[in-house]
């Protein structure tokens, strides 16, 4: 069901957001959903995560810390340096690096899968970027913005440790405890998580509508060239390093597809609307990058698994 949820989930974040765009005053004024939305979003995260993902980090710590480092330096870096080459205003610069200064997304999971890459390690790299985000995605917007806005360090770390740790805490604490009835509900678990982001995209789109005439092109621009970017130097640099190709795949996901969600619910509250622009195009855009590229791996792995025949 994970797996058909994940290909549907593209094609419904894009109605939703035609939808919204089309009727904005339907959606406009769910703005105070936004985080409630993330939280269960975080929860059913949680509920999929055992202590067993994260004691496996343990066994993987070179691929692990190379991918938390590549996530938190390719990615905001890169949202910087592409928000001041294409000149970006303020507000869309602040929302290209929110979204790339948070944590790895829960969909890189299964396009990791559908990909034939390291699931255990993909699982453990998100459960741990998620955690280690709560401190370095205040610090790094800090960093990067300081000039720029006066930034809520202190507000932006508790919102973090009330949106993400407490949810995702909760969540595995019920999973080792009532391991029985996770099993029960694991199923609907995607189909919720994915409700709840296109719910999320719609808001922001609504709250957008009439700004994206003028700032469509090239913030969808930004955010393919960001995406891009996030997926192939992640997969570059594990070569360099000499990793296994399916290490490789692996951490070019966990770092192309971020926790857009995360972002959209941090611009919303601390920022403004249009600084959500970049994370709700990229809710859609890495979910269809991740797709195809998935779909390319898993093709090539069949191929070079099938016996040549003719010798």
């Amino acid at each position: 069901m994970q797996a058909k949820v994940n290909r549907l989930f593209p094609l419904l974040a894009l109605f939703g957001a035609m939808t919204a765009y089309w009727l904005p005053a339907w959606f406009s004024g769910l703005k105070f959903l936004i985080v409630p939305l993330l939280v269960i979003i975080m929860l059913s995260m949680g509920l999929t995560l055992s202590l067993a993902d994260f004691s496996r980090a343990l066994t993987r710590k070179k691929a692990v810390l190379t991918g938390l480092v590549l996530q938190f330096s390719i990615m905001p870096l890169s949202a910087l340096g592409i928000s001041l080459l294409l000149g970006l205003d303020r507000e869309l610069t602040i929302g290209m690096v929110l979204v790339g200064s948070v944590a790895g997304g829960t969909a890189s999971n299964v396009v990791c899968y559908l990909a034939k890459g390291d699931v255990a390690l993909s699982i453990s790299m998100t459960a741990l970027s998620t955690l280690a985000g709560v401190l370095l995605t205040p610090l790094l917007i800090h960093l990067l913005l300081d000039e720029m806005i006066a930034i809520p360090f202190t507000g932006m770390l508790m919102s973090l440790v009330k949106i993400v740790l407490l949810p995702v805490g909760v969540g595995v604490f019920i999973h080792h405890s009532f391991r029985p009835l996770v099993g029960r509900v694991a199923p609907a678990l995607p189909l919720v998580s994915v409700l709840a982001i296109v719910m999320a995209i719609m808001i922001i789109v609504a709250l957008n509508a009439s700004q994206f005439d003028s700032v469509g092109p090239i913030i969808l621009l930004a955010v393919f060239l960001h995406n891009g970017m996030g997926l192939a130097l992640g997969y570059a640099c594990c070569r360099l390093l000499g990793f296994e190709h399916s290490v490789c795949k692996t951490i070019s996901i966990e770092v192309g597809l971020q926790n857009s969600g995360l972002a959209t619910a941090l611009c919303i509250k601390f920022f403004s609307p249009m600084a959500a622009i970049p994370s709700a195009i990229f809710s859609i855009w890495h979910n269809l990058s991740g797709a195809m590229l998935a779909g390319f791996w898993a093709n090539k792995a069949q191929r070079q698994a099938v016996p040549s025949s003719g010798n």
